[in-house]
């Protein structure tokens, strides 16, 4: 297993470089409309989707959701659709979305009803659900109409959102769904799995991306609250499948502000981009603002990246990614203000891992900003993000890994996490970045894992784990698969950081480092720090950047008094390009 998660982190941008898959990006009905949707309305914002130049920019998804069916034939169990709001069935609405060169999306339920036959008291919806009916349904969806995308909700799976009481198992209904969905032959469709919290690591085999929270509404406080939720889910957005921060609300209600907040950030972290607008009504305001192809461009990144944690700044969050090229010298950063009154920070870009001169562009703008070095301050509004794409002389190796940016193998957010023993991110002011890892360890699979540590050079470093404890817990540290060290930690309380040096060895590229206790509880932890004491080819290392307080190595290691030689620089080496 610790083979299979470190081989799939290698080719997770590889694989995503090929496929040239990103988030979806369309148009979602049920945002505005409920299940009060009908084919004259559907077609209506497929016009809309083109019209308005929103199909120029990526946009290419129409979905239907809740709200077309009309129950089950009683003999043969086949689907029936409403017959006043699609009096001439679904295939005709697909058709016509396809003759727009756009996608056309459905939606169902895991189980036998639906949350608008539920909640919204939709009762010819009643029993329309994929459960029991999985390839019958798939066939029908897939190929006889045609549909490209499919949400699959799970008010039908929950016992307290269904009238006969079912209790049915996510993991084996998803699966079943996507084995039913290939069973028609089809390999282009994306399924999203609805959820509302993210479902576990198994979810990755299943669907191409999966809702990590309740249902979004038109509110500030909606936005603040997913984004929360999503800041420490950098690690799960892999190899080509994405977590979904649901339906946008932009262009509703909220401030322009939090508007550039919400489409902002659900563009680098890499979230489907689904609008929820009415599109044949929508603001000047809000149709500039979605037709950014700057933005856009950071959400279909090729790299299919998810925005990470660095810091928290005076109460902001400072987000980084790579854009275009993996350990490059181009990266995208967002400094994010969740707080009522506007926040002044200064980004360090050493902090993203970039020094030298920096170009920076404003995205939000679409303005070049000039070249600064060491640092740049910038004056966020209440709710508001600013986001950058920087492009620098070089490329600092990163040395600081908030537990946060990490992965757990047996995370889930379904189940009770204490007694299934999974681990889980909690929000913490004693922690660097504002979350820390807990409820860690009684599994080899309720670990922690950086698996996207890279080393230019490999060699040795000193890895510094901050982690809180109020009595003596166990760590064992492997890198690369391979058992390092046991170590025991103690900080003195369950308020207090405390820290541990290992020395670890390593490779060339790509490593994961893993932080596991099979047998008890593990510290909570709050991050990792790297730092080079000994690189393994020190050819490859410039000394143009380096000041003459730089610690030097003659060519064999060993240390030297010459500046003509290596140089490491706060145990950072330089990645020149």
């Amino acid at each position: 297993m610790k083979k299979l998660f470190f081989t799939t982190c290698l080719m997770a941008a590889a694989t995503c470089l090929l496929a040239q898959n990103g988030p979806t990006m369309g148009w979602s009905s049920w945002n505005t409309y409920g299940v009060n949707i009908n084919e004259s309305l559907i077609k209506r914002q497929a016009n809309a989707m083109v019209s308005k130049g929103l199909k120029d920019v990526g946009f290419d998804h129409i979905n239907i959701d809740d709200g077309y069916f009309g129950g089950r034939d009683k003999e043969t169990g086949a689907l029936l659709i409403h017959p006043t709001r699609f009096p001439n069935g679904l295939k005709t609405v697909a058709d016509y979305i396809h003759e727009k060169g756009l996608k056309a999306g459905i939606y169902s339920d895991a189980g036998r009803n639906t949350c608008g036959s539920y909640f919204n008291n939709d009762k010819i919806a009643i029993g329309v659900g994929l459960y029991e009916h999985d390839q019958q349904d798939a066939d029908f969806f897939f190929k006889e109409c045609g549909f490209d995308f499919i949400k699959v909700d799970f008010c039908g799976g929950s016992y307290y959102h269904n009238e006969d009481h079912l209790v049915l198992d996510e993991k084996q209904r998803y699966t079943a769904i996507a084995q039913a969905i290939r069973n028609t032959g089809r390999t282009d469709v994306r399924m999203n799995a609805c959820r509302w919290a993210y479902p576990g690591t198994w979810i990755n085999d299943a669907a191409f991306s999966w809702r990590t929270t309740g249902d979004i509404n038109d509110s500030w406080q909606s936005v603040k609250g997913i984004l929360a939720e999503n800041l420490y889910l950098s690690a799960y957005c892999y190899d080509g499948h994405f977590n979904d921060m649901d339906m946008l609300e932009v262009g509703r209600s909220m401030t322009t502000e939090e508007d550039k907040t919400h489409f902002g950030l659900w563009c680098i972290m890499s979230s489907p981009l689904l609008i929820g607008c009415d599109l044949s009504n929508i603001k000047s305001t809000t149709l500039s603002l979605l037709r950014n192809q700057e933005l856009i461009a950071l959400n279909q990144d090729p790299l299919c990246l998810q925005a990470y944690v660095v810091a928290l700044i005076n109460g902001c969050h400072l987000l980084v990614k790579d854009v275009e090229t993996l350990n490059g010298t181009k990266r995208a950063f967002a400094v994010y203000n969740p707080n009522d009154e506007s926040k002044n920070v200064t980004v360090s870009f050493a902090d993203i891992d970039l020094a030298g001169n920096v170009k920076l562009r404003d995205v939000f703008l679409k303005r070049d900003l000039g070249d600064f070095t060491e640092s740049y301050e910038v004056s966020v509004p209440a709710h508001g993000t600013r986001i950058y794409v920087a492009e620098a002389d070089t490329r600092l190796e990163r040395t600081h890994y908030e537990a946060e940016t990490a992965f757990i193998s047996d995370y889930q957010e379904i189940k009770n996490n204490q007694s299934e023993r999974t681990g889980i991110y909690e929000t913490s002011e004693l922690c660097s970045g504002g979350y820390k890892a807990g409820w860690l360890g009684y599994s080899e699979q309720n670990d922690l894992q950086w698996r996207n540590v890279y080393s230019h050079d490999g060699g040795k470093y000193q890895m510094t784990i901050a982690f809180i404890s109020g009595e003596n817990r166990n760590i064992t540290v492997s890198v690369n698969g391979k058992k390092v060290q046991t170590v025991s930690c103690n900080s003195g309380g369950w308020q207090t950081v405390g820290k541990k040096n290992v020395t670890i060895q390593l490779e060339k590229g790509q490593n994961t480092i893993r932080l596991s206790n099979p047998t008890n509880w593990m510290p909570d932890i709050d991050y990792m720090d790297l730092k080079c004491t000994m690189p393994n080819d020190i050819h490859a290392i410039t000394t143009s950047t380096l000041d003459d307080s730089s610690p030097t190595f003659d060519l064999s290691g060993r240390p030297a008094q010459s500046h003509t030689a290596l140089r490491i620089q706060g145990g950072r080496k330089v990645i020149m390009r």
